[in-house]
């Protein structure tokens, strides 16, 4: 079974992690099939890049997010995304919201708002 997980990377004290796709039994920071984005918890707000399509197209063919992963596409609206995605809304239409929520989230970053 295919997981969407965090694989850690970074410093001792300052973790960054991945957003990968892997076999359930292969171990944390152990072998993947593909990087999907990355996560950094330690900026205000935290930075969240996915490659959208790729995580829909592993959720699509049965993948599923860890907790942790759950709640990082939660407060990056790709849960909410893939719904609709799985509804029928077009790939276009959604990934130009995604560019367009992510080009928001990082201006607040770079202003501080």
């Amino acid at each position: 079974m295919v997981r969407i997980r965090l694989r850690r990377i970074g410093l001792k004290g300052q973790p960054t992690y991945r957003i990968v796709a892997a076999d359930k039994e292969s171990p944390r920071d152990g072998r993947f099939l593909e990087i999907l984005g990355f996560y950094n918890p330690r900026t205000q707000p935290a930075t969240i890049h996915v490659k959208e399509d790729r995580a829909f197209h592993w959720m699509k063919n049965g993948a599923l997010p860890t907790e942790s992963v759950e709640q990082v596409f939660k407060s990056a609206g790709i849960l909410d995304r893939f719904e609709r995605f799985k509804k029928g809304e077009s790939m276009e239409t959604l990934l130009k919201e995604a560019e367009e929520a992510e080009t928001k989230r990082g201006a607040s970053v770079k202003t501080g708002k």
